[in-house]
């Protein structure tokens, strides 16, 4: 199928879901599917495994709702204070962690991380364990209204698809093409002149900001940020969103990241109907077993689906396509 008429489709189906499902709900997703995106560019397209990105979600939501709640800024700027925050502190995260590689690049950036969880635990405008409740969605353009779920939810899908077409445009630039030299042969790419920290950092930067972004738009969309997406646990959320979606390919991360937050939200509801209809009160309890849930689609993911879901579908397409050809 012509990957335009996909879009078509993709971009007709976003517009009419507020209609049949809770608009808060779709905001959620778009927010983590964004954020999946933005992990992706860094660890698919230029194969660094950070396990700190929660620290850019969280920091950047609760930069965001410090500057709608407390500083009085607008809508508009409020989301950049928090993309801005994300995109600093991918900046320092960076220039420490980039000076090293694999296993070791992976553990500077989830200690740092756990350093900025535990300032957001002692910080006294984070709420601490409580959190920073009673964002104001405010008004965006200084005249649009946020505060109807249905208005809001076409302003996420803008900021979404501006991220997303980032995203995709990066990687098909010439920045990208270096992007995924340096994943596919890092001493070719130095040995070809290419300054592979400057590369790596870049990359970094961007990621966190993208990161940041979606942070930004989750607190303005729940109206609060809590010391979940600050916590270690959620970079592993985004790692098992991209590597069920699909590492290294455009669309993965979203379709994992729907998957795990609709098993997140909606497990509960799916177990209670299989109950109904089974008669086996067991499914009754897969509401309280989420992470057992989540972690048994994991290991099925590595072992049966090694490229993810969108991934083995475009792997058994090209076989098609190839023996078609022949």
């Amino acid at each position: 199928m012509n990957k335009k008429l996909i879009v078509v489709i993709m971009l007709m189906l976003a517009l009419a879901a507020p209609f049949g499902i809770y608009p808060v709900f779709l905001m959620k997703m778009l927010c983590f599917a964004l954020f999946a995106c933005a992990f992706n560019l860094l660890i698919g397209y230029t194969g660094l495994l950070s396990f700190g990105h929660a620290a850019f979600l969280g920091w950047a939501g609760y930069m965001c709702g410090q500057a709608l709640k407390v500083w009085g800024l607008p809508t508009e700027l409020g989301l950049v204070v928090g993309t801005a925050t994300a995109a600093l502190i991918g900046l320092v995260m960076g220039l420490l962690a980039i000076r090293r590689q694999g296993i070791y690049f992976t553990m500077i950036t989830l200690a740092l991380a756990q350093m900025l969880y535990f300032v957001a635990l002692q910080a006294p405008f984070t709420g601490g364990e409580d959190g920073l409740q009673g964002v104001p969605r405010g008004k965006i353009l200084g005249f649009i209204d946020l505060g109807n779920d249905l208005t809001l939810y076409y302003v996420v899908l803008v900021i979404a698809i501006f991220g997303f077409s980032l995203i995709v445009r990066t990687i098909n630039s010439p920045f990208g093409q270096v992007l995924k030299a340096i994943k596919e042969n890092e001493p070719r790419a130095i040995s070809l002149g290419y300054d592979v920290s400057r590369y790596k950092l870049l990359a970094f930067v961007l990621s966190a900001a993208l990161s940041g972004l979606a942070g930004s738009t989750k607190t303005l969309v729940l109206g609060f940020e809590t010391l979940t997406d600050v916590h270690w646990s959620m970079s592993g959320l985004v790692v098992l969103m991209t590597l069920v979606g699909g590492l290294g390919t455009i669309v993965g991360p979203i379709v994992g990241a729907v998957i795990i937050i609709m098993l997140e939200n909606k497990l509960g509801d799916i177990g209670n109907w299989l109950a109904n209809v089974t008669h086996i009160d067991w499914f009754n309890t897969l509401g309280d077993s989420v992470t057992i849930v989540t972690g048994f689609i994991f290991i099925v993911c590595v072992l049966l689906f090694r490229k993810g879901i969108v991934g083995e579908i475009l792997t058994l397409t090209r076989k098609g396509q190839a023996s078609q050809s022949h």
